[in-house]
């Protein structure tokens, strides 16, 4: 790009809109044009996070005083709550139809209309799932590239999907159960009894058993990537652990045939030998610190000789992989840049 993209941030006073705003000001070709917030609306970012002092940001702004044509935005980037996105994103395409929109919510991840309304309810805007492309970099770059509307993966899908994909690929996923834990900043600034510190701090909580909305996220990926496009009930259960930021999904994988520890390797390295943010281990990944704010997951796949099972990994931060990161590495593709640029 010969000139910076204008980009704007909805929702820059969550811990994810945070999160994009210190990548885009790292970022080389990019502008930081907007920024929202309504209950802090005139006021500048450094009020909600001290870190941005330094620099030169448009003050936070309520979305319905934005004037959308006037300022001519390259993309936007919505970490706004689910369900309000998509009346938003109408909105200003209305305005500005060459904008391109990178959404953080849920709202377009499910392509499914009838699983979208089964988990989250009626989708007020069909016609626009359509568009959109399921922004999980690794699997669907070539789509993303020319896409106007992306829609960015979940945090536990990126680590649960990265981990299975390549049997997923290879037709050999008959049954999966994925044990997915998490810091607590997943559940961003609004807190409950779950994330209070009292319940948080020294412990380790299930939640939203057999009811976790990432989970038709995960099933309808792992269908796409099947040969057969077969269906596949997944037995998902996230975990709330005492840390800030970091993810691990532990997968367990009934498998359709035998699967080698040989060919198991084989088919990891191929499936993630080129790829910029995929770290293919040797052994289990020693944790999430290592992960911490970068872009990367490491992941390792092993055979269970005893069960005839197959473990897979994949440790994020869910920050940055498994949110705002994404995000970036979504845009780079979407303006034709590098694809680890503002990420390295």
């Amino acid at each position: 790009m010969s000139a910076k993209a204008k980009i704007g941030v909805l929702g820059a006073s969550g811990y994810t809109g945070a999160e994009l705003v210190r990548l885009l000001l790292r970022h080389p070709h990019v502008e930081v044009a907007l920024l929202t917030a309504d209950r802090r609306a005139g006021k500048p970012m450094a009020d909600v996070f001290p870190q941005f002092a330094p620099f030169d940001l448009p003050p936070l702004t309520a979305l319905a005083d934005v004037d959308w044509a006037a300022l001519r935005l390259d993309l936007v980037f919505c970490a706004l709550p689910h369900g309000t996105t998509q009346e938003v994103i109408s909105d200003l395409l209305k305005h500005v139809p060459s904008m391109k929109v990178v959404d953080l919510s849920a709202d377009f991840r499910i392509a499914d209309p009838a699983a979208y309304e089964r988990w989250y309810g009626e989708h007020p805007r069909p016609d626009l799932m359509s568009e959109a492309v399921y922004g999980l970099t690794e699997l669907h770059r070539e789509r993303i590239a020319g896409a106007a509307i992306v829609a960015n993966p979940g945090c536990y899908p990126t680590a649960s999907l990265l981990a299975l994909a390549p049997l997923a690929r290879a037709g050999l996923i008959a049954d999966v159960v994925i044990d997915a834990k998490q810091g607590i900043s997943g559940a961003g600034r609004v807190f409950d009894e779950t994330t209070h510190l009292s319940m948080a701090g020294e412990n380790i909580v299930p939640y939203k058993v057999a009811a976790h909305r990432h989970t038709p996220e995960i099933e309808e990926q792992l269908a796409r990537l099947d040969p057969a496009h077969r269906e596949l009930k997944v037995q998902f259960q996230a975990h709330l652990v005492p840390l800030d930021q970091g993810e691990l999904a532990s997968c367990y994988v009934t498998t359709t045939r035998a699967v080698g520890a040989d060919e198991l390797r084989e088919m990891y390295r191929e499936a993630y030998e080129e790829e910029p943010f995929v770290e293919l281990l040797a052994d289990a990944p020693s944790g999430v610190l290592e992960v911490r704010e970068t872009n990367y997951c490491r992941v390792f796949a092993a055979a269970d000789e005893h069960t005839g099972k197959v473990i897979a990994f994949g440790a994020i931060d869910n920050l940055w992989k498994g949110t705002s990161s994404q995000a970036v590495q979504n845009l780079n593709l979407m303006f034709g840049l590098p694809e680890t640029a503002g990420l390295q």
